[in-house]
């Protein structure tokens, strides 16, 4: 593996490295929140392995990709924010919109709570779900703290958990 460092042993005293070098404690807010973004981009991987709907698969490839820059925009630290390379817009949450709407076309939600687990692809969407529920949530905390600038993350998320809803049900085979 050529460029690839087995490991740095820089977090071995509990401390890590925001983007521009800041180093913060493993449990900083924001690592624990773009921890909870690397669980959610991982049970997405799941989901990608076990769906067989190809258009499932791009979108969920494109979802863990976003979730990775997004990762990059809650590394920088709040006063070197101007030179994060990645800032989540309207634009990523409307395309979420747009995904939703053309995935229900002509179709409807069930109206009952679903009780996941009808498929492995949709129990796997219906995890990652979750999880970006608990980044939101993390997000939202660190929103109404100052600590992150940019309100859409939090858009975003709540878009991205009702992505995922849709496509669990896709999965599961929503009757047209």
């Amino acid at each position: 593996m050529s460029g690839f460092k087995k490991f740095s042993k820089q977090g071995d005293l509990g401390y890590t490295s925001l983007l521009k070098g800041k180093r913060v404690p493993k449990y900083d807010p924001r690592i624990e929140t773009y921890g909870t973004f690397d669980e959610a981009a991982s049970a997405l991987g799941l989901a990608r392995a076990l769906s067989k709907n190809n258009k499932v698969k791009e979108i969920i490839l494109t979802v863990q990709k976003e979730l990775y820059s997004l990762c990059s925009e809650l590394a920088t630290p709040t006063e070197n924010y101007e030179e994060a390379p990645f800032k989540v817009s309207e634009n990523h949450t409307k395309r979420l919109e747009n995904l939703i709407d053309e995935l229900l076309k002509d179709k409807l939600l069930p109206s009952h709570f679903i009780i996941p687990g009808k498929t492995p692809a949709s129990a796997a969407l219906d995890l990652a779900r979750t999880i970006v529920r608990r980044a939101e949530r993390r997000v939202h905390k660190l929103t109404h703290k100052g600590i992150i600038k940019n309100v859409e993350m939090g858009r975003y998320l709540n878009r991205l958990a009702d992505l995922l809803f849709t496509l669990a049900r896709v999965e599961e085979g929503i009757e047209d």
